[in-house]
């Protein structure tokens, strides 16, 4: 297995683990980044850029992340907050006057960033075209009556983050939370990552593929397998779990230009490895261009357990800090202290500013997972061990 790129001395590891998620786990194309103390230490890329094909994963291949994208939505709240623009105590109908219909008058900002505003569903779910033409969701979130009463339970907004973070970004700053990221971060720090891929960057694009977990080699340990409860929620059509990820109808096509030009917070972020690392670097640290994004009080706020226990949509305990998922039985980190979010099917990236380190891992051979992809994990307890 040819892999690419550099790691600086004592970060080996890393790139052993790397080597064994293509040997062992059933790796096609990936990459993996770290920062520490505001430098590059981990960059490394193989396989191929598309998982059944023969084009070679480049060192500039982008690939959608899905859920890694919240977090990087997540901190437009937090940094519009941090400059005065934007109240995490207030209600929503403050910035979106029309969102307080059916129940909604005194759901707070923070409840829509902590999963716990109780609208994971839509009674009637979007077309794909509905889905991404950026009025159809916010609408429909308008008319919905929440799941639970808010603020009393949390349970993971699947597709629904993407239009509440998305509409209440419009609203605070007349912008679109694509626009927003690309002109406040992405450019400015030089990172390869979008919400809403602009045209001219598609040719970098890999193609994502979902395809069976293998088998652990023999002496590799025992294959998880979900709990029946867990099972069982995916499987039944009126459970909260299928119903949150089924609230775009068909499923779109992830691999498709307009697919991945659309401004999907939740789901279609498109970026590398090296920028997601950069990223998280950047805010909570120093790095070539820029950083730290967060003051000390929103980073605090950042990584702040917001909920615990049980989720209602993935029928697992969860840990949410104001729009990131922190460490945790459900979605390990590097330690008590990181922030960040995976992506289904295998992608990650986080900060842990204890260590001042930021992690980017993108994948395109999807597993059946939600929060805890083996060979991310495999690379997190590498780079644990380096540090």
């Amino acid at each position: 297995m040819d892999v690419h790129g550099t790691v600086v001395d004592g970060f080996e590891p890393v790139r052993e683990a790397f080597v064994r998620n293509f040997e062992q786990r059933g790796e096609h194309g990936a990459a993996v980044s770290v920062y520490h103390a505001g430098a590059k230490v981990v960059d490394l890329w193989g396989g191929t850029a598309e998982p059944e094909g023969a084009e070679p994963w480049a060192e500039d291949t982008a690939q959608i992340v899905r859920s890694v994208g919240k977090g990087i939505a997540a901190s437009v709240p937090l940094l519009l907050h941090q400059r005065g623009q934007l109240d995490l105590d207030a209600p929503v109908r403050r910035y979106w006057p029309e969102f307080k219909q059916h129940g909604k008058e005194r759901v707070l900002i923070r409840q829509l960033l902590s999963h716990s505003a109780g609208l994971p569903v839509l009674d009637t779910p979007l077309s794909p075209d509905q889905a991404m033409d950026g009025v159809s969701g916010p609408r429909a979130l308008e008319a919905q009556q929440p799941a639970w009463e808010p603020g009393s339970q949390h349970g993971y907004h699947a597709q629904t983050y993407s239009w509440l973070l998305g509409e209440l970004t419009l609203r605070a700053t007349g912008r679109t939370i694509g626009r927003w990221i690309a002109e406040e971060i992405a450019r400015p720090l030089g990172l390869d990552l979008w919400i809403g891929l602009p045209p001219e960057e598609r040719h970098r694009v890999g193609r994502i593929a979902e395809l069976e977990t293998p088998a652990p080699a023999p002496g590799q340990g025992l294959r998880l397998r979900p709990k029946p409860a867990v099972v069982e929620a995916y499987r039944d059509p009126g459970s909260l779990t299928r119903r949150a990820f089924g609230a775009i109808d068909p499923l779109p096509d992830e691999n498709t230009p307009a697919y991945q030009a659309a401004e999907l917070a939740a789901s279609s972020a498109v970026a590398t490895a090296r920028a997601l690392a950069g990223f998280y670097a950047a805010l909570i640290g120093p790095v070539p261009g820029g950083g730290p994004l967060f003051a000390p009080a929103t980073l605090a706020l950042a990584r702040s357990e917001e909920t615990v226990g049980p989720d209602r949509v993935l029928v697992v305990n969860t840990r949410f800090g104001l729009g990131y998922m922190l460490h945790g039985t459900a979605s390990p980190l590097l330690g008590p202290g990181s922030f960040g979010h995976p992506g289904r099917g295998g992608s990650l990236a986080f900060a842990d500013p204890e260590s001042g380190t930021g992690f980017g891992y993108v994948t395109n051979t999807l597993h059946r997972n939600v929060t805890a992809d083996p060979r991310a994990q495999s690379l997190v307890r590498a780079l644990r061990r380096c540090l």
